[in-house]
């Protein structure tokens, strides 16, 4: 599909642009607002910074009249979609009351169709808005079923796969208008292949909204002024679960040739239960209440703290101020409701404080945030280090670590200890490249799956691939309630707070740090490895002041990035626990500064990489006091001896390493395993410095976004 972002809208967490959004009895613009945002939908003035990276914002709203709908859409920044809300805001009439009001809105991330008013969010069925829509992630099948649309007479006005959504739903209520508003989604999603997240309201419904999920992620916040008469939502499952569409939906997916125009009609699926969650709801007589769909908690924290996650095709439908939701289909171990959950998350968080940018605010959170990451695990006073399902993890055969991008580079960092420390094989892999491969798997494999967000779409489809295959499964994620975090049998949270931020800096510590304390973990009752051990955790132990110590080189940095920043390519070379750095700071450089970098491991520089070495490429080489030291050096000096001036990460006073270089960052010494947190850091730093020198917008790169949820 075309995007990444349904209700990332409020991922931006701009005010207008929030999840869908769906009010009972609460004034569109109450004249009080309170400091947790007490507003309803919509109100244009922004609440908090815009972040991530996405390319088109748009939002549908309700009339005075409550029954027509207004779409806004601009490509750009949510400042258009603001500045274009604010243009037309007496078409809207925010400061009107009504019983119930739904709003919707998206932030997009093109992946059909380029950026574009026609092409952004919210999609319609009709020129009349009958129903609207906002989608995240991807129709497999769209082609098939735009086929099938434009054979019964429907025209589509945009390059998107999400409008076969919206145009789908139209032709179902078109032909079977006895069904209800949830009924029609029901049966749109049996015919749609693919991931996808989706927010819908209708004119023919109003003040309904409905919402469903398979493989990208959305969650519901409940909002109210009084306490609940529930901890969960019950769930409500059809009686026939083979319940489908008529022979003339049934083929949406693969029709090649006309159907017939009039089908059989459509009988509606009945339900277990009484289609009623009337004892869910506010207590006591003040029945306000308030509902956010969002794909991003961070989107809705502003608003409320309790939320519930959906599973895949789950459909939840809002009615008169009652929150259901259904299921077709039964599963053997799906349990009777959805837990309503309390979001640990603070709006501080998510706020840029003192720093010119996220990014740059998250890098200095490092100290705090590794502390964070050990909090509770590590005694540094008797050596230990908890983290459960040890016992069946010692069982395995085999280790596999699986990310993408920061998150694979993390993994690679720590390799090299989990091999030495365990004695255990371990692979590391690419997510995609692991699911092309279709890589055996078996039975006594323990698989750690790394992503920051918890959704990653190909991380996640190889969680599950390897789940079918009955390998133990680790998340190591930073979301809770994630679906990675949901799907794994256990995990480890890296609590490195709230990373805004689309560069990953902070979670990438967290997550080394993470899988060293699972290291350390597994060798705890192994004799000959305790010195090893014991030195490992006193380097974790000075971990955060070392931190705070790079961080003070930040000038230096800045100076350095005045030298680099009109160039249009750079190496970084090094080897052993720092190669990982060289990998990471290559991929920063590119992610921010859009300038050309590559990461080399030191070892291959002779088998291609060296004739690329002149005067004047600039080349930083990290060439730390550790058992490949030398190794390094012979490197350097092929470096030098090209005419090449190389630019040096060296340990502080090290004067005959910072001899071989045209200039150097000095970072402090420590044990060669953790010595990937120290160095990345620099790098961290000097990435953003070039970003911000070449006028580059560091916490949201052109064409990347912070969660991919796609493929």
């Amino acid at each position: 599909m075309c995007d990444l972002g349904i209700l990332h809208c409020c991922s931006f967490l701009c005010s207008y642009p929030k999840p869908a959004c769906m009010n009972l009895r609460v004034p569109e613009l109450p004249d009080s607002e309170d400091a947790q945002g007490d507003r309803g939908l919509p109100d244009p003035r922004p609440a908090a910074p815009e972040y991530r990276g996405y390319d088109s914002a748009g939002i549908a709203l309700d009339t005075p009249d409550s029954i027509n709908i207004t779409i806004i859409k601009e490509t750009g920044k949510v400042q258009a979609l603001e500045n274009e809300i604010e243009v037309k805001a007496h078409a809207i009439e925010f400061a009107n009351t009504h019983n119930t009001h739904v709003g919707i809105a998206h932030t997009r991330w093109a992946t059909h169709g380029v950026p574009s008013p026609v092409n952004a969010h919210p999609h319609r069925s009709d020129d009349d808005n009958s129903f609207v829509l906002v989608h995240n992630g991807i129709i497999t099948n769209y082609k098939d079923v735009k086929k099938f649309l434009m054979l019964k007479g429907h025209e589509f006005e945009s390059d998107t796969d999400t409008e076969v959504i919206a145009k789908l739903i139209g032709h179902i209520y078109d032909n079977h208008k006895e069904c209800s508003f949830r009924e029609i989604v029901d049966q749109a999603i049996l015919q749609l292949e693919g991931a996808f997240a989706v927010c819908i309201k209708s004119r023919h419904f109003p003040g309904e909204c409905v919402a469903t999920r398979r493989g990208s992620p959305l969650l519901v916040g409940i909002k109210s002024k009084t306490k609940l008469a529930a901890d969960s939502i019950p769930i409500l499952y059809s009686k026939d679960a083979k319940t489908t569409l008529s022979p003339d939906h049934r083929g949406v997916g693969v029709l090649s040739a006309p159907v017939p125009s009039t089908p059989p009609s459509l009988t509606p699926p009945t339900l277990s239960r009484a289609d009623s969650t009337s004892q869910f709801g506010p207590l006591g007589e003040d029945k306000q209440v308030e509902y956010f769909f969002a794909s991003d908690a961070s989107a809705i924290i502003e608003h409320t703290n309790r939320v519930l996650y959906l599973e895949d095709d789950d459909v939840a439908a809002v009615k008169d101020g009652v929150l259901s939701i259904h299921r077709l289909k039964r599963a053997i171990d799906d349990p009777h409701a959805r837990e309503i959950t309390t979001l640990k998350m603070e709006i501080q968080q998510i706020m840029k404080g003192n720093f010119s940018s996220f990014m740059q605010k998250e890098i200095f959170e490092q100290p705090e945030s590794v502390v964070n990451t050990m909090r509770g695990r590590v005694d540094f006073e008797h050596g230990t280090v908890v983290l459960e399902y040890i016992s069946e993890i010692r069982r395995c055969r085999r280790l596999l670590l699986i990310g993408c991008g920061t998150s694979y580079h993390s993994c690679i960092a720590t390799r090299q200890l989990l091999e030495e420390l365990t004695e255990l094989p371990v692979m590391v892999d690419l997510a995609s490249d692991f699911l092309d491969r279709n890589t055996p798997i078996f039975r006594d494999d323990v698989c750690f799956f790394v992503s920051q967000s918890g959704e990653t779409a190909d991380t996640l489809m190889a969680l599950r691939y390897c789940k079918s295959r009955g390998a133990l499964i680790v998340g190591v994620t930073n979301t809770v309630g994630s679906s990675i975090c949901r799907e794994s049998h256990c995990g480890i949270h890296i609590n490195a707070g709230p990373e805004i931020g689309v560069a990953s800096t902070k979670a990438y510590t967290s997550q080394f740090i993470a899988l060293v304390m699972f290291a350390l973990m597994m060798c705890e009752d192994r004799i000959s490895i305790q010195p090893r051990r014991y030195e490992i955790i006193q380097g974790l132990k000075n971990l955060p002041e070392q931190i705070k110590l790079v961080l003070k080189q930040d000038e230096n940095v800045q100076t350095l990035a005045k030298e680099l920043y009109e160039q249009k390519s750079l190496l970084v070379m090094g080897r052993g626990y720092n190669y990982a750095t060289c990998l990471e700071g290559a991929l920063k450089i590119k992610e921010l500064t859009y300038m050309h970098s590559e990461g080399i491991l030191a070892g291959e520089l002779k088998h291609g990489p060296l004739a690329l070495v002149d005067k004047q490429m600039p080349v930083i080489m990290i060439a730390t006091r550790d058992p490949v030291y030398s190794k390094c050096i012979n490197a350097l000096q092929q470096v030098t001896a090209r005419e090449g001036r190389p630019i040096l990460l060296c340990e502080t006073g090290d004067t005959e390493t910072q001899a071989f270089g045209s200039s150097s960052i000095e970072i402090p010494h420590c044990v060669d395993a953790l010595q990937g947190i120290l160095t990345v850091i620099p790098m961290q730093l000097l990435s953003y410095h070039i970003a911000v020198m070449r006028g580059c917008n560091v916490d949201c790169p052109r064409n990347l976004a912070k969660s991919v949820t796609v493929e």
